[in-house]
């Protein structure tokens, strides 16, 4: 009886040693530095004047400080807003005002599905 205990206390061990050789550890992964508020704010900045050009709106003017870009596309008038948020998101909306009410609101869709995808969302 106590050679089989010592026989099964020796299989023990060796299992042990043997499982936990077997553990490897997650290889790290790189984590991306966060991107300042200004990185933040130039792409969307960017991917919103891209969505107006995606859907052919004609940008007339940009005012880069107060976020806003105004453009137009036959007879609706667009008005695209970049704001920084107080905590430190930026929000970005589009008004489209002037045509029909359909036609305007499938202006202002064709907008946001175009800065989403610009956005990579």
């Amino acid at each position: 009886m106590t050679h089989m205990r010592i026989v099964a206390g020796g299989i023990a061990v060796v299992a042990a040693c043997l499982l936990q050789g077997c553990y490897v550890a997650p290889t790290p992964v790189a984590t991306p530095a966060p991107r300042s508020i200004q990185e933040r704010f130039e792409q969307s900045w960017q991917a919103a004047r891209g969505a107006a050009s995606d859907v052919s709106v004609r940008v007339t003017s940009e005012d880069r400080p107060s976020g806003t870009i105004r453009g137009e596309q036959g007879s609706s008038k667009v008005l695209i807003t970049v704001i920084t948020q107080a905590d430190s998101t930026i929000q970005v909306g589009f008004a489209v005002t002037g045509g029909g009410s359909s036609q305007d609101a499938n202006l202002k869709e064709h907008l946001t599905r175009a800065y989403q995808r610009r956005m990579g969302r």
